[in-house]
C-alpha cells in the first residue's frame, strides 16, 4: 500500500462521513480532492468519483431509510430522473474538453455555496413528511 492509497482512503472517509452527516454528494468531495490532489484529469476525476460514490450513498441512503428519513416516492422519482440524466451528462461530458468542464464544476460549487449559505433552514418543529 502506498501514501497515495492511503491519502485515497482518507479522502474516502471525508467524502463519507460528509455525505452521512449532512448529505452531500460525495463528488463534491472526491472531484477536486483528485483533480487538485492527485493532478487528474477533470473528467477521469468525474468518472471516478461517479463510481466511487456507489457505495457511500448505497450505505448512506440505507442507513437514512432505517431511520424513516427518505421519502420513498421522491426518492424513486428523482432516482429514475437521475438514471437518464446521469446517462445524457455523461455522453456529453466525455466530448466536452476537461478544461471547461472544470469550470463548470466550479461554477456550479460556488452556485451551491451560496444557495446554501443563505438558504432559509426549515424550522425544527415542521413536521416530516410521511413516506
Amino acid at each position: 500500500m502506498s501514501w497515495g492509497d492511503l491519502v485515497a482512503i482518507g479522502g474516502g472517509l471525508v467524502a463519507g462521513f460528509l455525505s452521512g452527516t449532512i448529505g452531500i454528494g460525495g463528488g463534491l468531495v472526491f472531484v477536486p480532492f483528485m483533480t487538485i490532489g492527485f493532478r487528474m484529469a477533470q473528467p477521469l476525476a468525474q468518472g471516478t468519483s461517479l463510481a466511487a460514490v456507489i457505495p457511500t450513498a448505497v450505505v448512506g441512503g440505507v442507513t437514512h431509510l432505517r431511520r424513516g428519513n427518505v421519502r420513498r416516492d421522491a426518492a424513486i422519482w428523482m432516482g429514475a430522473g437521475g438514471v437518464v440524466g446521469a446517462a445524457i451528462g455523461a455522453l456529453i461530458a466525455v466530448e466536452v474538453p476537461g478544461s471547461i468542464l472544470a469550470r463548470i464544476f466550479g461554477a456550479f460549487l460556488l452556485f451551491s455555496a451560496y444557495r446554501i449559505a443563505f438558504a432559509r433552514p426549515p424550522a425544527e418543529s415542521e413536521p416530516k413528511v410521511p413516506a
